[in-house]
């Protein structure tokens, strides 16, 4: 008995410590070190003690400005943001938040000023914000309550005069404040059928990112499968309330487990497909700076896998006549077609391996890059 109290009492100590680090602004690898504690063991520390995920316990909110500097629309179906974006409220702060560049490119692009967006996994408000600065209205859940009182923190901004969204537009853009609710992405009986002009949101992904502590109703706890089957049910009520016609945009990554990855961007996509909905467009976001990989870098030399370096963001569209139920549109199977290649001769010069699952070689030796990355690493004969 008073080995469980001393054990218990130095949890408690080492909580702390960690809380204490965390609030000087230490980054989560020294304490790592310093303290012998996973990456999982701090987020959980930090989620118990605040109620929610966030990276950062010292966050300035100074508004330095309202928009990003030389900002231009994406054009392509690849998307890479080095700086992750910090104008107006926008930080790192909470846990597996998306790049603020992420949902101004879509409302942007599928959205008008004065229409409604939608995002049903708000966190910590990046959607609602952009929607402020864009002239949008905004509906924002969140199942965590503690995660909406954060986002009505970073929406506590005004903004001065009305004023014209690009400098070559004449007319003012009005401002509307975001509605925040504490509520379940999966039931949203407060919405009328074809009552939103535009969805854009980041759910969680299957028990990679834990984002309350043990709330009921927070899909970051549940395994693949079951995460697949409550997200369903998202998208059944993400059809039902959206506009024929409109879009919905939804970000979401692969997995890792056992060495191998688990494709929950595809399970996800069908997912949506499944309900009814159309692929308008996949985009593939580069990732940068993620806070997984210095704790990751070592071990995938070593172990020799790639640091999942992409997402997937699918934009669906619902259909302005549904197909009748019986009509399959998913289109045929396709099976693998395999290709019998001859080993081609490498001169063993190039040093390095890419370690992501993004990769980026110079045109110049792009072949010889290319095939030291695939044949070296992979060859049953490597040395």
């Amino acid at each position: 008995m008073i080995k469980k109290d001393k054990e218990l009492e130095d949890g408690k100590e080492l909580q702390k410590n960690i809380l204490r680090e965390k609030e000087k602004g230490t980054p989560d690898i020294e304490i790592g070190r310093k303290y012998g504690v996973t990456f999982k063991y701090i987020e959980k520390v930090i989620t118990n003690s605040k109620g929610l995920n966030i990276s950062s316990l010292k966050v300035s909110k100074k508004i330095k400005t309202l928009c990003p500097k030389d900002f231009k629309e994406e054009q392509t179906s690849i998307w890479s943001f080095k700086q992750r974006g910090n104008w107006a409220t926008h930080s790192g702060e909470y846990r597996g938040n998306w790049s603020p560049y992420i949902p101004r490119n879509v409302i942007l692009k599928y959205s008008k000023p004065g229409e409604l967006v939608l995002d049903y996994f708000c966190g910590a408000g990046t959607t609602a914000v952009e929607s402020k600065l864009l002239g949008r209205k905004c509906i924002a859940v969140d199942i965590n309550e503690n995660a909406i009182d954060l986002a009505k923190k970073n929406l506590n901004f005004q903004i001065s005069e009305q004023r014209p969204l690009f400098e070559n537009e004449k007319k003012p853009l009005k401002i509307y404040e975001p509605n925040l609710l504490v509520g379940d992405a999966r039931n949203l009986k407060f919405l009328q059928d074809n009552s939103v002009d535009f969805i854009c949101s980041h759910p969680p992904y299957a028990n990679i990112i834990q984002y309350t502590d043990s709330k009921k109703g927070d899909l970051s706890f549940l395994d693949e499968d079951k995460f697949l089957e409550e997200m369903r049910k998202v998208a059944k009520e993400s059809f039902r309330v959206l506009k024929p016609g409109r879009q919905c945009a939804i970000l979401i990554g692969d997995m890792r487990q056992k060495r191998h990855v688990i494709p929950l961007g595809f399970e996800l996509i069908n997912v949506y497909l499944d309900t009814g909905f159309k692929l308008r467009e996949l985009v593939i976001k580069r990732q940068h700076n993620c806070k997984t990989t210095g704790f990751w870098y070592a071990n995938s030399i070593k172990y020799n896998f790639l640091l999942l370096a992409h997402e997937y963001l699918p934009i669906f569209e619902k259909p302005i006549s549904p197909l009748p139920s019986y009509i399959n549109d998913r289109g045929l199977d396709y099976s693998l077609i395999f290709l019998a290649i001859e080993k081609p001769p490498l001169k063993r010069k190039l040093k390095e391996f890419e370690t992501t699952t993004v990769w980026i070689l110079p045109e110049k030796d792009f072949e010889k890059q290319l095939n030291k990355n695939v044949i070296d690493r992979y060859s049953s004969q490597k040395k």
